[in-house]
């Protein structure tokens, strides 16, 4: 029976690890799912669910890493290694502003060899070229990769990067925050108490940042409210993060292809209960890059209050066989099929003015009509 913790969670008390255990060993989603949306209305009270416009850049797949679960890294001395050139990131970051975008996510593989002034013009040239689009970039792992590279305490990369105009940080490359699975799932990388405190210096100098958990791999279900139990600690203390993202693991073309994947179920339960769980983070994301369009939706009655990112370009899971796409009509209708009026925000949930979201939504519809009759064209 989990009626008492739903109760406690519906009342505003924080549960505990063995609450949350105790949720997501039911199989009861039907009442987890309530709650969580219960908890949601409560905490957002708003007539619109959000969105963002946003592209993923990747600037490197070389990596020194090694993770089983991942299909887009490679080695140092790869031949298909690659860095991308300048021209062409500052091209796709023209292309997403002209398409509403304020913000790129920017992340590549632990390069062995840049320093970190690499960084700053990169950086540099990016904010002097687009002053308004916000660099969401730098996972903790790459972070503390560069603090090993170029031999410099964690807080002076982060002031410099930050100064030379990194706006906020993703909470990629969190998988699970336990050691023990991180082990099992990779070679060189970061390991979760130095994840954790790449975050909690980052909110100390004042920035914001999400957090994630890519779950359905290796994890036992205690080793999943472990992660969030670390994440729900740090919140407390910083109060940096300003959402939380979940997927399942895409197991195709990764050195774990055996894994049998996790599926809808185990997905919406999951997100429902770190939304009971988590009760010191406003916001949460669907995932409906790795879910889909309908169960995206789903998802915002299951706890989540964003449909995330319309994602212009997303390279990492896609290169593990997962390709959903949506165009941004689709992800407002999905929104406004469920009552809800569809609104654009940034990486501090603030709303775009409507002017803006007016212009992005028009920009986006003669893309897509472009696209249509390019499709068209090929069929004919």
């Amino acid at each position: 029976m989990i009626a008492p913790q739903l109760e406690k969670a519906l009342a505003g008390e924080r549960l505990t690890p063995e609450d949350g255990l105790a949720l997501l060993q039911s199989g009861d989603l039907a009442s987890i799912g309530r709650a969580a949306d219960a908890v949601t209305q409560r905490l957002h009270p708003e007539s619109y669910r959000t969105y963002n416009i946003d592209r993923n850049i990747n600037y490197t797949n070389i990596c020194t890493a090694v993770c089983h679960f991942c299909a887009f890294y490679r080695k140092p001395n790869s031949p298909e290694g690659w860095v991308l050139p300048r021209e062409e990131l500052l091209d796709k970051i023209a292309e997403t502003e002209k398409l509403g975008g304020d913000q790129i996510l920017l992340q590549g593989g632990l390069h062995p060899e840049f320093g970190i002034e690499w960084y700053e013009q990169m950086l540099g040239d990016m904010k002097s070229r687009f002053p308004n689009v916000n660099v969401h970039g730098f996972s903790p792992p790459e972070l503390h990769h560069f603090t090993k590279v170029f031999k410099m305490p964690l807080r002076e990369v982060l002031t410099r990067l930050r100064d030379a105009g990194l706006g906020s940080i993703p909470g990629g490359g969190a998988e699970i925050l336990v050691d023990r699975v991180r082990r099992e799932l990779t070679r060189g990388k970061v390991m979760t108490d130095d994840w954790l405190n790449v975050m909690r210096v980052w909110h100390e100098l004042g920035g914001v940042s999400t957090a994630t958990m890519m779950f359905g791999h290796v994890e036992t279900l205690e080793e999943r409210i472990e992660h969030l139990e670390r994440v729900r600690q740090l919140q407390d203390e910083t109060g940096g993060f300003t959402a939380f993202i979940c997927w399942t693991f895409q197991p195709d073309h990764t050195d774990m292809s055996d894994v049998k994947p996790s599926g809808s179920f185990d997905y919406l339960k999951t997100q429902a209960v770190s939304r009971l769980y988590l009760d010191n983070i406003p916001n949460i994301q669907s995932s409906w890059v790795t879910q889909g369009q309908r169960m995206g939706q789903l998802a915002l009655l299951f706890g989540a209050n964003d449909m995330g990112s319309l994602m212009i370009e997303e390279n990492v899971v896609a290169e593990a066989g997962t390709v959903h796409y949506l165009t941004l009509q689709q992800i407002r209708e999905s929104i406004e099929e469920l009552g809800y009026t569809a609104r654009q925000r940034n990486v501090r949930y603030e709303l775009m003015d409507e002017e803006h979201e007016r212009r992005a939504v028009a920009a986006n519809a003669e893309r897509d009509q472009a696209a249509k009759g390019s499709l068209v064209q090929l069929a004919s």
